[in-house]
């Protein structure tokens, strides 16, 4: 219980003991929430390893509030020198927040991190945003009675209602979709299809082989780099930093989630791709956040009982959407995805900006309904 008159310190994260603190911290706040899922614990420490490719061009603090001893929140502000260089504007972000619901823990926490960043020389602030959008960001805004997907976030209600009673403006929502996958795929999604067969395109699975893999990578982050150069907020990585994350999802990938699009008349280049991963977090909410041999013998356990997926990227390239290569690869994903005694019932498309509306009728011709909505928040400093 607050002790009226009692001060919130913030602190740097500094010793051990404050970094046990800064990754217990949620599991307190969650705590009776059927809905939320707790990430692996070593997969947040690992941002904050010396050898993040982002310390090559960014900076950042841990920061904790602290009252009577008792951690009640965190926040880590940060600077992205790829995102300002893009953008034109000293623009710092906030993400890892996570708050009691008190309204002065949060308030002391956020202008704590308004001064890191005022200190350097930022003029705005944008979040939530762990370190780029790359990674976890969004606070949910509309979608609370049911649990997250896979790498999407999820938080109180409380997180944007204290945002903006502070003042934050939003800068921009994005949506996740549902699509069920135990109904026929529209007609629209059949002549997407055969439109892109007839026009000569080879459509094939992505080769998850050990040999094989880190060649389909690299040729799917050149994909990605002509194709998301340009959208908001987006921060460019380099190859070794893309090749590095896929490396960890490697084995997590159920390869006929993953299709990809090439044109035999141009030396069968990679011009299309959808990727769709197992929802592991119906796995992960059994862990507590921890591996460890107990918690991979629970993995295999708990992998087999997994019956939907996210579909985290559709693309393809600019001259081929004419020829409906973005619907023909959600029609493989409807048809093809339950081979290998598979069977996912819904699939969640998510996350995509709420302007996006490429994307969006895409989606919405699929049979997709909006399930959940997000928001990044921005605040001039």
């Amino acid at each position: 219980m607050q002790t009226i008159g009692t001060p919130i310190e913030v602190r740097y994260v500094s010793t051990s003991q404050d970094e046990q603190a800064f990754l217990d911290l949620p599991a307190r706040i969650y705590q009776g929430d059927a809905n939320w899922v707790p990430p692996l614990r070593s997969g947040v420490a690992e941002n904050f390893a010396a050898d993040n490719p982002f310390f090559e061009y960014g900076e950042l603090e841990r920061l904790l509030a602290v009252r009577d001893g008792q951690v009640l929140g965190r926040i880590v502000p940060a600077i992205n020198r790829r995102l300002i260089e893009k953008e034109g504007c000293n623009i710092g972000l906030f993400g890892f927040f996570e708050c009691v619901e008190d309204f002065d823990v949060a308030q002391t926490l956020l202008n704590a991190a308004q001064d890191w960043l005022r200190k350097r020389g930022m003029e705005r602030v944008r979040g939530p945003i762990d370190l780029s959008t790359h990674n976890n960001c969004l606070f949910l805004v509309e979608g609370f009675d049911s649990p997250p997907m896979f790498m999407m976030p999820y938080n109180p209600p409380y997180y944007p209602q204290f945002l903006e009673r502070l003042g934050w403006q939003k800068a921009k929502d994005a949506v996740a979709y549902i699509l069920p996958l135990d109904i026929a795929p529209t007609e629209v999604l059949k002549r997407g299809y055969e439109v892109g067969r007839k026009s000569g395109l080879n459509f094939r699975r992505i080769d998850t082989a050990q040999e094989q893999f880190e060649a389909e990578c690299r040729r799917i982050y050149q994909l990605f780099t002509a194709n998301f150069a340009d959208n908001w907020s987006y921060s460019p990585r380099t190859e070794a930093e893309f090749l590095r994350e896929a490396r960890q999802l490697r084995a997590l990938i159920d390869p006929n989630g993953v299709w990809i699009a090439e044109d035999p008349a141009r030396n069968n280049e990679m011009i299309g791709l959808i990727l769709g991963v197992p929802d592991y977090n119906l796995v992960l909410r059994h862990l507590n956040g921890r591996l460890g041999w107990w918690g991979t013998l629970k993995f295999l356990w708990y992998r087999r009982t997994i019956n939907q997926g996210r579909v985290m990227i559709v693309t393809a390239l600019p001259e081929y959407r004419r020829k409906m290569v973005p619907l023909a690869l959600v029609y493989l994903i409807l048809t093809q995805g339950g081979q290998g005694g598979k069977k996912y019932q819904r699939a969640e498309l998510s996350w995509v900006w709420e302007d996006n509306w490429p994307s969006r009728k895409l989606i919405e011709a699929s049979g997709g309904q909006v399930h959940k909505t997000y928001r990044i928040y921005e605040k001039a400093l």
